[in-house]
């Protein structure tokens, strides 16, 4: 089945609006009418098959444009809208197109042509035209590629994940299980639609028919407050930035009642487990749910239920539905409980491989398990707890250090924003530790002795780091993710 016939199908006559927001809104049936207008005048035009590349920021634009790609059996390829010249040029000449759909403002931002680009005033004048076309589900090979999404990779090349239709159903169908979506769930949408947990928000509301709301300015949180109460969003999904800038930036998030805010979810690395605390004692009554996932697995691999939060304090949970995950040391054996070994994964949400690198694919795909690259621990349970990247790892004298036990340590400190522990070369020890750490301007008093006394007291000599450095913001990608060197 193409996905969007599986997301579209039975909304082609729901007159209700699914989304919302200040600067547009957009009903089921007008979506559906679009996206069939423009899905059929690509095939007619475009044929299938080809990749087709989209920048915009979350808006309409996007999503019909999204939508009807994929609908006219052709791959779609959503970039980051600030995206630089370079990236943007490589991407679309591995890419073999010529075909681009582009927001007026970037298409400036990057000097093209725009008679060449596929812009809001085509789509508008596309989808307006009166046409007699009825939904009809066409199959295919549930195997066919339906979208390539380009993550930052090892070297300064972007690496392309391919995800199947198969992928993306069968993710939306675990993420709507596990949270239990309904019609009546309303999505505050922070996170960008070029990034797949953003993309797991669109997926999830459209097939369950609900509604979301486009914020792109998360950077004003009084206009989050505001989508939050205004609209009465039953859901907030963000990565761990934007919990502790909601949470520490400001006491208006921790202070203001938001009763229909049935849950929030939390993926795109570890959120302390003191950010998760301050945000249930302000906010009892919503569920928190941790999740952890990987783009290629189409989103999301794993999540801890609200109601274990204490019980499994730092954990990431077990595998979501259909989803199978084991922990494996270096030969593929499962480990014992508090041995640290890596995260494999199975399931139909494990991408197809990643675009032209089969030598890349072959690292991450091992008789049909995902290795994740991530290490962790399980307990007696077979709950997962996280332990790092591979490549985050600091090794100091030869013993192995995880930068999120220090950085743990130190954002339990009031006043602590942000910490991010990195390694740096040590004349003696190999490698030395280093914590950069954001203050709230309310504790701009505390010192470099401050943070390695507090350090001493909770942790082994060898893990205080050596180097303190205080900065002013969170380093973070356009997806709201940490930025960290490795």
């Amino acid at each position: 089945m193409n996905c969007v016939d599986y997301l579209l199908s039975e909304h082609t006559d729901n007159r209700e609006l699914f989304v919302l927001g200040r600067s547009e809104e957009l009903s089921f049936s007008d979506l559906t009418k679009s996206v069939l207008i423009l899905s059929n005048w690509l095939k007619e035009n475009v044929g299938a098959d080809k990749k087709i590349l989209l920048l915009s920021p979350n808006s309409s634009f996007f999503i019909i444009s999204y939508l009807a790609i994929m609908k006219s059996g052709n791959v779609v390829v959503p970039l980051n809208p600030a995206i630089e010249a370079d990236q943007y040029h490589y991407i679309k000449s591995i890419c073999e197109t010529d075909h681009v759909f582009m927001v007026k403002q970037v298409c400036k931002r990057l000097k093209l042509d725009d008679n060449l680009i596929w812009g809001e005033e085509f789509i508008s004048s596309i989808t307006s035209l009166e046409i007699d076309l009825n939904w009809a589900e066409e199959p295919i090979d549930e195997n066919k590629l339906a979208q390539i999404i380009f993550t930052s990779g090892s070297t300064s090349l972007p690496k392309g994940v391919m995800l199947s239709h198969k992928n993306l159903i069968a993710n939306t169908k675990s993420i709507i299980s596990y949270l239990q979506l309904k019609e009546s769930d309303i999505m505050e949408v922070v996170l960008p639609f070029y990034y797949c947990y953003g993309l797991s928000l669109l997926h999830t509301h459209l097939k369950v028919g609900g509604k979301i709301v486009l914020n792109n300015t998360f950077i004003f949180i009084g206009s989050v407050l505001s989508d939050l109460d205004k609209y009465k969003c039953t859901g907030f999904a963000g990565v761990p930035s934007h919990f502790q800038i909601l949470l520490r930036k400001s006491d208006s998030f921790k202070n203001t009642s938001f009763p229909e805010l049935r849950y929030v979810t939390q993926a795109g690395g570890k959120l302390h487990t003191t950010f998760i605390k301050e945000f249930r004692d302000s906010k009892p009554e919503t569920m928190f749910y941790v999740m952890y996932g990987q783009t290629e697995a189409t989103a999301r691999l794993s999540f801890l239920p609200p109601d274990l939060l204490d019980s499994k304090s730092g954990s990431l949970g077990k595998g979501i539905p259909f989803v199978e995950l084991k922990v494996v040391d270096d030969k593929g054996v499962e480990v014992k409980p508090g041995v640290v070994g890596e995260i494999i994964a199975k399931g139909d949400n494990v991408m197809l491989g990643y675009y032209m690198d089969e030598d890349e694919t072959n690292t991450a795909i091992r008789n049909g398990w995902l290795h994740t690259g991530d290490l962790a621990t399980v307990d007696e349970e077979g709950f997962i707890y996280h332990a790092a990247r591979k490549k985050e790892i600091i090794k100091v004298g030869g013993r192995r250090v995880s930068p999120k036990e220090i950085e743990e340590v130190i954002v339990g400190m009031s006043g602590v924003i942000d910490c991010t522990v990195e390694a740096v070369t040590d004349e003696f020890l190999g490698e030395g530790i280093k914590a950069v750490v954001v203050l709230n301007k309310e504790y701009k008093y505390l010192t470099t002795n401050d943070i390695k006394e507090h350090c001493a007291s909770k942790l082994t000599a060898y893990k205080v780091p050596g180097i303190i450095e205080f900065k002013d913001n969170v380093d973070v990608n356009a997806a709201g993710k940490k930025v960290k060197k490795l």
